[in-house]
């Protein structure tokens, strides 16, 4: 349902050689991270920021890891939707379907995918050779610069921290397990839209000792190929791969689709549903770098999308360089902070939601809140995915009848939610 891979295409790391060291004039900014926050940082600043002196500093040998992000069309507001130009997406404008025991539906908004070979190609592409610095890990960062692995020092005005998500026994929640292949099938598949959700599967005990919300996403890349990946809802941050191919392997015989596997990702996300957003910051931040990403809490707080975020931050900070060119690596700082900690205030509905799905909902009948939530107006789910629920969508979310028992529901509202257990993912 969220970020999911194909195998990147191999690009040699690129020259280093424009990066100032040691005592070398400041870079304007240094960018430490290349997934989809960094990457879209730098695009933004090439941009928009004319004369910024960037470099983007990351430890793999590509932007963007091993993913595949999506998003509904109408997640990025339209102004903003530039930023993605010159990316080849996989887009579906005639909608998606959703499947559930009691009902199946097509909702008319306009889906994407970019794959992060995709990514790291036309970052390649445009960037200037410069401005990267592929397969470098940096040991350290502060308010001056970047201290690399090798010991040597990258000088900047400004550093911006795009690492990943950094756990935390401050938070609360649960997790969003999923395993996704990609086949290429003998014959043409015969699917013309993405399935969001196919929730007619069985409602699998996976682990053991806990049950899970279990869905299927599918996604029809070309006629022959298609994207296949089994999710769930989960207590606790375990994986059992080899079922989870398993299962896979069955749904797709199920449809009829017989070939290769050409591609596998697999991941354990969190699920935040609450818990102290200033203290689970202070334990990353570092006086004077800025935080963006998911390492400073910019994603939907139920799904876990991120793109729309990215979007936004990407722009924003661009385009106040370009405002303010004197700007200061502290107030830079604190102007993500701000944004940090308004986005934190404007989720909390959702989090409230993940506690109804994680404490008021019986584990093995969380499908009844997604079935619930899913026969409602397809605007309001539009607006749901971008995080920008009205009132009235948010009041017509909790009533009707009941997808959870309400003494429940009422233990689940006032309730800070499950801490996350941060134990090792199997």
């Amino acid at each position: 349902m969220v970020d999911s891979p194909p195998n990147p295409a191999p690009h040699a790391p690129a020259s280093q050689a424009g990066a100032p060291r040691g005592d070398a004039a400041p870079l304007d900014v240094a960018i430490v991270g290349g997934g989809l926050a960094g990457g879209l940082i730098a695009l933004a600043l090439h941009r928009h920021a004319p004369g910024c002196r960037f470099v983007v500093i990351e430890a793999g040998r590509t932007f963007g890891g091993h993913h595949r992000w999506s998003w509904f069309e109408t997640d990025i507001r339209p102004g903003a939707r530039g930023l993605m130009a010159g990316f080849q997406l996989n887009g579906w404008d005639e909608g998606y379907d959703i499947t559930f025991p009691a009902y199946g539906r097509t909702l008319p908004t306009g889906y994407r995918s970019l794959a992060s070979a995709e990514f790291h190609r036309a970052l390649m592409d445009e960037l200037p050779g410069e401005c990267v610095m592929l397969g470098t890990k940096a040991a350290s960062l502060d308010a001056g610069g970047v201290t690399l692995s090798d010991g040597s020092r990258i000088a900047a005005k400004r550093v911006m921290d795009c690492r990943p998500f950094a756990p935390s026994k401050a938070l609360s929640g649960g997790w969003q397990v999923f395993l996704g292949q990609q086949y290429r099938c003998e014959t043409p598949h015969g699917l013309t839209r993405p399935v969001i959700m196919d929730a007619s599967v069985d409602q699998l005990a996976p682990y053991g000792n806990g049950e899970a919300y279990r869905f299927v996403y599918v996604l029809p890349l070309s006629p022959t190929d298609v994207f296949i990946e089994d999710t769930y809802y989960a207590d606790q941050p375990k994986m059992d791969a080899e079922v989870l191919k398993g299962r896979i392997a069955e749904y797709a015989h199920h449809k009829g689709w017989k070939g290769e596997i050409v591609d596998q990702e697999a991941g354990i996300l969190p699920v935040i549903s609450g818990g102290d957003f200033g203290a689970a910051s202070a334990e990353v931040a570092i006086p004077g770098v800025a935080l963006a990403g998911a390492r400073g809490g910019f994603s939907h707080p139920l799904t876990s999308y991120t793109v729309p975020f990215a979007v936004d931050n990407a722009l924003a900070i661009a385009h106040l360089l370009a405002r303010k060119p004197d700007l200061s690596g502290a107030e830079l700082a604190a102007f993500c902070q701000r944004r940090a900690k308004r986005h934190w205030r404007t989720t909390a509905y959702y989090r409230m939601l993940s506690r109804m799905l994680f404490e008021a909902a019986e584990p093995g009948k969380r499908v009844v809140v997604f079935e619930h939530f899913y026969a409602l107006q397809g605007r309001l789910v539009e607006r749901f995915y971008a995080g920008k629920s009205t009132w009235p969508d948010r009041l017509r979310i909790l009533t009707g009848k009941p997808p959870v028992a309400i003494p429940r529901a009422i233990r689940a509202l006032f309730s800070s939610g499950k801490p996350l257990n941060m134990e090792t993912p199997a």
